[in-house]
Parts: structure tokens; sequence; C-alpha cells
């Protein structure tokens, strides 16, 4: 008899070890799959745990034949920094990894006899603007404007939100006899993430979570965008809640297969000047690099997640002020403080 549990792809990433708590405490059976060895904190926590490649074929075999699967949480990918040092590779383990966990998905609805549910965590990396002052002229972006991203990284995450949405409603429509839907593709374009638990892992965002965690070290930290640079920013537990949320919403209240999401949105300078008074002595430079300057510059200031909030209830426990005070400053203290 096939094992029942959650599979969530990437589990020993930033956002992979906090979803991974989140399900655990909830008593969902999971199965943790990440190319890195995972924690042991996190090998006790899942009831199935392995180290491989989501391009292993074989790997993705034994999982159809040996796990009853009605829910991926789809994490792993190559991260934006990073893609841009290896684009081809990046494009592999980002697209043909995706591609491959969507077809899993399709086998297993079609032996469960139900859609399975297919989150996927997307990026403020499918936007595109061409230059500060359309950026300023954009305000809070929505969904489908701007869709033309620089980065490889934006681009494999728009195509396989694409992706998911043929999977979801035209997979195989010319094939004999009707067409069944085998997969529910649900994707969350996430703003910048901040975690006080886990290190950041080469998100060209993670000036950020980088600018705390050094501070809190004690440790000079030269910022790589201008001082006037501003993202959108979410604190982790409010992104792991969405995934969360997302996955649990009436499938009929869905208007889309893609949604925004947001918290705030500080300039470098405002998020340098938080580190200061939380770590006095705090040593914050800029020192923008160019190239990566250009990326974050192409990014929305602002996302319009009107749609989520009104089609499945989404609202950011953590605004700018309780994300510092409440969640990020006490912890990361703490955790160099041990």
């Amino acid at each position: 008899m096939r094992k029942h549990v959650v599979l969530i792809t990437g589990a020993a990433g930033e956002m992979g070890q906090a979803l991974v708590a989140r399900l655990a405490a909830e008593g969902q059976s999971l199965l943790a799959l990440d190319v890195n060895p995972l924690p042991e904190e996190m090998r006790a926590r899942a009831q199935v745990s392995m180290s491989g490649d989501i391009l292993d074929e074989r790997l993705l075999s034994r999982l159809v034949t040996e796990f009853e699967i009605p829910l991926v949480y789809h994490l792993a990918a190559v991260l934006s920094t990073r893609a841009e040092y290896s684009p081809e590779a990046a494009h592999h383990v980002n697209v043909d990894g995706t591609l491959a966990l969507l077809r899993l998905a399709a086998e297993q609805g079609s032996w469960l006899g139900h859609p399975v549910t297919f989150v996927f965590p997307s990026s403020i990396a499918a936007y595109g603007l061409p230059d500060l002052q359309t950026k300023a002229r954009a305000g809070a972006v929505k969904e489908h404007e701007w869709n033309v991203p620089t980065t490889m990284y934006g681009c494999n995450k728009l195509y396989c939100e694409h992706l998911g949405h043929y999977y979801a409603r035209y997979y195989r429509q010319l094939a004999q006899g009707p067409t069944e839907t085998h997969v529910d593709f649900r994707s969350i374009r996430f703003p910048g993430l901040i975690s006080a638990f886990t290190l950041p892992t080469g998100g060209t965002s993670d000036y950020a979570p980088e600018m705390l965690h050094q501070a809190a070290q004690g440790r000079p930290y030269a910022c790589f965008v201008r001082e006037d640079t501003r993202i959108p920013f979410m604190a982790m537990p409010d992104a792991v809640d969405a995934l969360v949320r997302l996955q649990q919403a009436p499938r009929e209240s869905l208007t889309a297969d893609v949604y925004n999401i947001t918290s705030f949105s500080p300039t470098a300078g405002e998020l340098r000047d938080r580190c200061v008074r939380a770590f006095p002595g705090a040593q914050v430079t800029f020192e923008p690099d160019l190239k990566r300057q250009a990326i974050v510059d192409s990014w929305p200031a602002d996302l319009d997640d009107s749609r989520a909030r009104r089609d499945w209830g989404f609202r950011p426990a953590f605004d700018e002020a309780r994300a510092f005070d409440d969640y990020l400053v006490p912890n990361i203290r703490a955790r160099y403080q041990a």
C-alpha cells in the first residue's frame, strides 16, 4: 500500500524549512525532498526525508510507485542571482524540474481519481519595468502588467506559471476520449522574503536579510543596491501562511491561477535605519553593484494584491513595524547571542 504524503521539494531551503515546520505542527505526513542533505531537525519532522535531484527520473518514478501524493509544494529552484551565473543550468532545474513535477502530479491525479493540488511559489522577478521613471509611474503593479522579466530566474518563473495553467486546463487536450483535469495549479508571486531563522541563499532581494544578519553579528555590511532602492518585502511567516491559505481555498473561489501578495515596501535606506536602531553601532554602507542594481530596478516598487485579498482572504499579519519589532529583531538577536 502506498504511503499518503504531502510532497515538499526544496525542503532544505529558507521557505522549505519554514513550511515543513508549519505543516508538521499541523500533523501532516510529509515527504521532504532536497538536493542538499536535510538538517536533522527537519528529518525528525518529516515522515519521509530524501536527498535527491528533481531531475532524476528514477527518483521521480520511485515517488510515483511508493507514495500517494494528493498535494505538492514545489519550492525547489535556482534563485535569481545564482541563475545569472549559470543561466542554462538554472533553466534546466527551474523549468525541466517543474515540468517533471507537473507530470508526476498529473499521473498521481489520474491514479487518485481527483486533481492533485500543485502549489508553486513564483516571484516578483516575473516582472520587468524598463526604467525608474516607468517604475515610479506604475505604482502597485497587477498580475498581468509588465510581464517582461530581465533575468533567467524571472523568465523561468513566468514560463512555469504558464506550464501550470496548461496542465490544469489544457493538458493532452487532443488525446482521444474525454479530457480530465488531474492538476489543480495554484501560484503566488512573492516579493522579497526575510527570515529570522534561515540565512539567505542567492536571491537578488537578499540585501535586506543580509543587512539584518550582519548587523546582529556586529559585522560591517556593504549593501549592493542604492539607498533609495524600493521593492516590496514580506516576513517569512506570512509567506508560509499564504501558501497554506491558498492551498486550502475552495477552487470555486479562485478567479486566477497566479496571485500577487505583498506586505511592506521600504527603501534600502529605511532598512538600514531600522538595523541601526535595533543594533546600535551597525555599520551599513551602500556600494551598488550596477548589474544587480539594474535587476532590482526592473522590479515593481509595489504589488497590487487585491485579487488575493478578495479570492482567498490574504491578510499579512506582519506590517513593516511588527515584522521588525516582533519577529525579525528579537529572533535574529537571540540567534547570535546564543
